[in-house]
């Protein structure tokens, strides 16, 4: 499978490594469609640079290791990465500086699957105990896992909102890009969510889904889609759900490795240059967000993380979440930005939590 062949070239080669070597694959497809760098693009379009905002969500990656290994994944997760995993003493620094950073509404926990690491449960419970809104990242197959039997009612019981990853209503889809019998058992975890009242009116349970794109082309209309998705899930199993989240395919990691072997890379970048969105340069969710990587380091968004595009100090040091007493402390830094960032600004835009326009 295409992970281990990604795990295997990131044991020989090591993450900033190949981490260049994908940035100047990404330069060299922009290069032959006459673009040079992303914030060079804004100054020729007349749109100012992306600006830091005060933070208003903290996202915590716990880790990468996942009982899933997909082939669209920015984060390259998989079953193997069972090392890369956040400790009791990072996410208790996590809950202190969200407790003292006012602007933070919402905690966005992901991985990985996140609820497979120790600290998801604390992080969950310490923060929803601090009055935010707790988001958790599921990629719904998690919830029949071994040891996960109760997942779903601990969910339930501390009002977690979920967002759950389900690319298609069909299986043939969805098996394809997430593994054979993914579809299925997602099917089942909707279900239990739904039995304990996640997406019903008034329950106070909410439960989104996330589709992105099987193929090299941006996400439809995220309202119609939508509509489609509940008709045929309501039809099919009756399951119910909140809102659905369109997101696009970031050329990095597990997806640009895909793209680039197909020969594709070069069209799909010039697909999103072409599809550019002023607009969206002002709602990108790096201007309201951080993210925060197993061992404390902090980014402007889960991208740059997957990047190794860390935030860091006057003498170049990377900034932790030991190292600053609020999210305050970083406003006066720069968004870093990159090619990849075309992703995030094309179409509708693209977030985390879906379209931005």
């Amino acid at each position: 499978p295409d992970f281990q062949l990604t795990a295997k070239r990131l044991k020989e080669m090591g993450q900033e490594k190949l981490t260049r070597e994908e940035r100047k694959r990404r330069n060299r497809a922009l290069d032959g469609i006459g673009v040079k760098s992303f914030n060079k693009f804004l100054d020729e379009q007349g749109v100012p640079h992306i600006a830091r905002k005060p933070t208003e969500v903290f996202q915590i990656n716990v880790g990468l290791y996942c009982n899933q290994a997909c082939s669209h994944c920015h984060v390259e997760s998989s079953p193997r990465r069972k090392k890369e995993q956040m400790n009791h003493e990072t996410a208790k620094r996590c809950i202190e500086l969200i407790k003292s950073s006012p602007s933070v509404k919402t905690v966005d926990i992901t991985g990985g699957a996140p609820e497979l690491n120790e600290e998801f449960r604390f992080l969950a419970k310490e923060a929803r105990a601090l009055g935010k809104e707790v988001i958790d990242r599921c990629n719904l197959t998690v919830l029949s896992e071994p040891g996960q039997e109760d997942l779903a009612e601990f969910l339930a019981e501390n009002k977690i909102h979920v967002i759950a990853s389900l690319p298609c209503y069909g299986a043939d889809n969805v098996d394809l890009q997430r593994g054979n019998g993914v579809f299925e058992r997602s099917i089942m975890g909707l279900l239990k969510l739904n039995e304990l009242g996640y997406g019903a009116e008034g329950s106070g349970l909410q439960l989104d889904l996330v589709y992105n794109p099987i193929g090299p082309f941006l996400p439809p209309e995220q309202s119609a889609l939508e509509a489609k998705y509940k008709e045929e899930l309501a039809a099919e199993f009756g399951i119910q759900f909140n809102s659905l989240f369109t997101i696009t395919n970031m050329p990095i990691k597990r997806y640009a490795d895909f793209l680039y072997k197909r020969g594709e890379l070069q069209d799909y970048m010039e697909l999103l240059v072409r599809n550019f969105n002023p607009s969206a340069c002002d709602t990108a969710m790096c201007t309201t967000y951080v993210s925060v990587d197993y061992d404390g380091n902090i980014y402007d968004c889960d991208f740059n993380q997957q990047l190794a595009m860390k935030l860091k100090n006057r003498s170049s040091t990377p900034i932790t979440v030991h190292d600053i007493l609020s999210t305050s402390d970083i406003m006066e830094k720069k968004i870093m930005t990159s090619n990849h960032c075309f992703g995030c600004v094309s179409g509708m835009g693209s977030s985390c939590q879906g379209a931005t326009v």
